[in-house]
């Protein structure tokens, strides 16, 4: 009985996190969930382990301690002299100087309250890593089966929003700045609904694959894809509520990626199809974000700015450069922006975020956290390499390699990971793509046995 409750620790969490982890603006959701996930991750430093983690869930552990040591360094108060002569802290020494007040000892980060917030946020996703690759708390079919439960909702959500007649007014939105008019769900920002649903269609396809693989009969398979493309069905119209210009570019890829799954084509062709589906997601992606309607379309509602995403790329480039090689500091970005910004252009509109994660990461962090992210980019990627060529792969660490590989592209134009249903989706995605490998040391031991009959 104590071992199917702690089955459902995991999926419990994740569910919880797409319901009221869907924008930062829901401070009392969020802070729930960072408890939550400080308690899962002290439950698993307690508990002992008789056998030691894989090597590559160490790696992942250690690409995540050297990022909270990156941002723990900006914390650290700098003598004047040091600080002053860091890149970018020109403007702020000329305020010291005007103010008549001597500077004195300061961090890199130049809003240290905002860079531990942004710290913060991470919790939910080291919550759920550590009880999916730290305590093992979960089912796979029930992690599964809570994503999916949590976008439907969403989508029900989305329904009873965009059936409102007055947006701005109506009860279904949860936050109050959000792109009314559009099937937002748990969200605030349609996009990050989007990349939930994304995500979803893989592991929507891998449950289908599973009823079909247990079914023994025709019927029972038959039960199993009607299912399976029920489920789709209710995504692909979440999706068109939507009106995610980012998810239209990727949700082609991604369903053609989610058939190959769904109707099991051997792992070692679906290998190479992946990643052909997603160079073609990089490609879609791009042409939506290069195409002159992008600027008008992708800032529908609150939270953005009139100019285009191709604009703050410029600008947020500008800010890289001008900050490098240590960065402003984690949770900058926002404040930074209004530096760049043409006084005659702004309104009402603001940018509270790059719109692109490596980019808004380059400004805050710089070359440090340019080369943890490409670290963590190269270990994505070898243990997709691992995984497709490892017979212990199943459907469901496919749907993983999908999931990532969607909310990583779709990071190049938004910052869906900033929110913690996303990241804690991320998270749940790693391990199940690392736990493809975890019943056996090498490939070898998963290859069966041969036996010499002697008559």
């Amino acid at each position: 009985m104590r071992g199917r409750i702690r089955q459902l620790v995991a999926p419990a969490y994740l569910f919880l996190c797409l319901t009221v982890g869907g924008s930062p603006q829901g401070v009392w959701g969020n802070a729930v969930l960072q408890l939550l996930a400080v308690a899962i991750i002290a439950w698993a430093l307690l508990e002992r382990r008789e056998d030691p983690l894989p090597r590559p869930t160490r790696q992942l552990l250690a690409i995540i301690v050297l990022a909270i040591l990156l941002v723990a360094i900006q914390l650290i108060p700098l003598p004047s002299g040091i600080w002053s002569a860091l890149p970018g802290r020109k403007f702020v020494m000329q305020g010291f100087s005007v103010l008549g007040i001597a500077p004195g000892a300061m961090p890199i980060s130049l809003s240290s309250y905002d860079s531990l917030a942004a710290l913060l946020a991470l919790l939910p996703l080291l919550g759920m890593l550590a009880a999916t690759l730290i305590l093992r708390a979960y089912s796979t079919i029930w992690l599964a089966v809570a994503l999916i439960a949590g976008a439907t909702a969403g989508v029900l959500l989305g329904i009873l929003q965009v059936s409102s007649p007055f947006p701005e007014q109506s009860p279904w939105y949860p936050y109050r700045v959000s792109n009314f008019g559009v099937a937002t769900g748990f969200f605030a920002n349609s996009n990050h609904m989007a990349s939930l649903l994304l995500v979803t269609i893989p592991f929507v396809a891998a449950v289908g694959a599973s009823l079909r693989g247990r079914a023994t009969d025709v019927r029972a398979r038959s039960a199993g894809l009607a299912v399976a493309c029920s489920g789709l069905v209710l995504i692909i119209l979440g999706l068109i509520l939507n009106q995610s210009l980012a998810g239209y570019g990727l949700g082609i890829p991604v369903v053609l990626a989610s058939l190959l799954i769904l109707f099991g084509v051997p792992t070692r062709w679906t290998g190479g199809a992946l990643v052909a589906i997603g160079l073609a997601g990089i490609a879609a992606v791009a042409l939506v974000w290069a195409s002159p309607i992008s600027g008008q379309l992708d800032d529908i509602g609150t939270s953005a700015s009139v100019a285009s995403r191709r604009h703050i790329a410029a600008d947020s480039l500008a800010l890289a450069g001008e900050f490098a090689p240590v960065g402003s500091g984690l949770g900058t970005y926002p404040k930074l922006y209004q530096l760049k910004e043409d006084p005659a252009t702004v309104d009402r509109w603001y940018v509270n975020h790059a719109h692109n994660d490596y980019l808004e990461l380059a400004v805050e962090t710089g070359i440090p956290g340019l080369l943890l992210m490409l670290t963590f980019l190269l270990w994505w990627a070898r243990q997709l390499w691992r995984m497709f060529r490892s017979p212990a792969s199943d459907q469901f660490a496919l749907a993983g390699a999908v999931a990532t590989g969607a909310i990583l592209i779709h990071s190049l134009v938004d910052y869906p990971l900033r929110t913690a249903a996303i990241s804690a989706v991320f998270a749940m995605a790693l391990a199940l793509i690392l736990q493809s490998r975890r019943s056996a040391h090498s490939d070898k031991d998963l290859r069966p046995a041969r036996h010499v009959v002697v008559g």
